[in-house]
This record gives structure tokens, sequence and C-alpha cells, in this order.
């Protein structure tokens, strides 16, 4: 019986075969004008995200000028276990684990807060003007955010700093002090950043059913019980997939702020994964061991993905897939 079933589902599954293909051609010729849009994002990811997975292998060669990337000879996980008994290795994974989670749970709660507040307003010109102040920090260069970081925070010249000794607080070196410079990092990332990252989630109210509103204002609701039951809810699909988008990227904090806030002083707190595989790829030339951290971070950041995206759909039914 058995056999029987197996024979008659073969040419079933090839029948299935045949057709495939000619339906693929045929939905590529009906929508060639969507395949024809998409084709360059596709080929930006191609070339720089899936061709760059070639050099991966260096992680586990011994890098030679003279061989090229894959003709270096094999060294299997040495410069993993290098990393791991190096004595680096927990301090920048509390380091970077400390920034970034600070930046996650701040930076995802911000702009929510900050979209259900803009919701709430009624007035469409103030509505709109509250939306430009807040998006307009995004579009300031990282470069300019240090910049304006140092104006303020300078321990001898500093607004901030002249402004707290006018008041006869104790002068604190925020650029300096290994205590502060987590809350800097985190407070200036989420000013410039807050505005831009709510725009979904005002997108996301702006399709609320206003029946919704009228239903419970008859029901007696006041404003914090429409945002806790009609706005909330409306957005928690949108909240779980960013979050687990987020998580992907978990370890990959701001390489280019982070070096720009570098210093010999807060050094001990804010030498992370990316600034030390900088330093030990582009200053020291160990492009092996450079690769090998870069790779480790990646799997971090994979499995953290994996995990969010499990824990969401088990919890709350929305995911990724």
């Amino acid at each position: 019986m058995t056999e029987t079933l197996v024979a008659a589902r073969k040419p079933v599954a090839a029948d299935v075969r045949r057709r495939s293909g000619p339906r693929v051609v045929r939905h590529v010729g009906r929508y060639w004008q969507l395949w024809l849009m998409v084709l360059p994002a596709v080929g930006f990811v191609a070339v720089f995200m899936y061709v760059p997975m070639y050099g991966i292998q260096l992680a586990f060669r011994e890098f030679d000028f003279t061989a090229g990337l894959a003709g270096g000879q094999w060294a299997g996980l040495k410069y993993f276990q290098q990393f791991f008994d190096s004595p680096l290795f927990w301090p920048l994974l509390r380091n970077t684990f400390v920034i970034a989670i600070t930046t996650l749970v701040v930076g995802f709660l911000a702009p929510i807060l900050l979209a259900l507040m803009i919701n709430q307003i009624a007035g469409g010109r103030r509505k709109k003007f509250m939306q430009t102040a807040t998006y307009l920090p995004h579009f300031i260069s990282i470069v300019v955010i240090v910049g304006m970081l140092q104006a303020f925070l300078n321990p001898s010249t500093g607004l901030l700093t002249q402004v707290s000794a006018f008041f006869g607080l104790s002068e604190v070196n925020f650029l300096g002090d290994t205590s502060a410079f987590v809350p800097v990092y985190v407070i200036s990332d989420v000013w410039q950043h807050c505005g831009w990252n709510s725009i979904i989630y005002l997108a996301a109210l702006s399709r609320v059913d206003p029946a919704l509103y009228e239903a419970a204002k008859v029901d007696g609701a006041n404003r914090m019980q429409l945002i806790r039951h009609v706005d909330v809810p409306s957005i928690v699909p949108t909240m779980v997939i960013l979050l687990i988008l987020t998580m992907g990227g978990v370890l990959n904090t701001g390489f280019e702020k982070v070096w720009l806030m570098q210093n010999t002083l807060n050094l001990p707190v804010s030498e992370v994964i990316a600034t030390y595989v900088y330093k030990i790829g582009i200053f020291s030339t160990q492009f092996s061991y450079a690769t090998a951290i870069g790779l480790f971070n990646t799997v971090i950041n994979f499995v953290f993905l994996i995990a969010a995206n499990a824990i969401a759909r088990r919890v709350s039914n929305w995911s990724l897939w």
C-alpha cells in the first residue's frame, strides 16, 4: 500500500513542478513594472549585503595580503578563542550590552509616548508644528550632534556646566565621567530620533476607527482611558514588529557617535565591540581577528532576532514569520 501511494504521488509532484515554472513566468510578465521597480533594491541588497559574506571566511583563516581572502592558511576557531580569552572580552560585552539595552528600552518607549501625546493634540496647526519640531533633529549629522554635546557639556566653557555652577551645583565632567557617559549618549540619541521613530506609530493611530472613540466617550471614558483602551491596543502589532526588528541589531551600537564621544577618561565604559573592531582591524591591521569579533557580534544579534520573534509569536500571535 505504501509503495502504491509513493508511486502515485511522484507524478503529482512532477506535475506541480512543471506548472510552477510557467506560473512564475506569467506572474513576472504580468507585473513586470513592479519587478522592474524593485530590481534596484534587490541588486543593492545582493551586492552590498550578500556578496561581502564571501569575506566571512577571513575569520577562520590567517590573512595573507599576497594570497587574498581565501588564500590564507586555515586557522579554525583560533581567533574566536583568542577573543574569548582576552581580558577585554567581558568589559567589551558589558559596555555594549549596557549602552544597547538602555538605548533600546528608552528609545523604544519614547516614540510611543510621543506619538500618543501628539495624537491628543486637537489643533491641526499645533499638531503639525509639534511633528515638525520633533522630526528635525533626525536630519542633524552625528558629527554636529557630538559637537553640540561638547559645546553644552564642556567642563570649562559648556553652557550647562556654567548654568549648574551658577546655581551652586557641583561641577560634573559629563564628557569624561564614566557614570555620565551612558545617560548623555542615550538622552541625546532619543532626542535626535524620537520624533522620526514616532511617525510609524502616528500612521497606525491615524487608522483607528473614530467610532471607537465615540463609543468609549459615550461609556464615560476619559482621555487616559481612551489612550489605554483604544490607542495602545491599536499600535500593539506595530510595536511588536518594530521591537523584533530592533532586536536584530541590539548589539549594533552607533559606532560613529560612540567613537566621537570617546576619550581617555570615559574609555572604561565607552569601549564597545564596534570601536574595538575598528581599532583592531584598521589601526592594528589584524583583519582576521577583527572579522572574527564582528562575526561573533552578528551571530549574537541573529540569536536575539530569532528569540524575540519566537517569544512574540507565542505571547502576542504577532511575528515576522
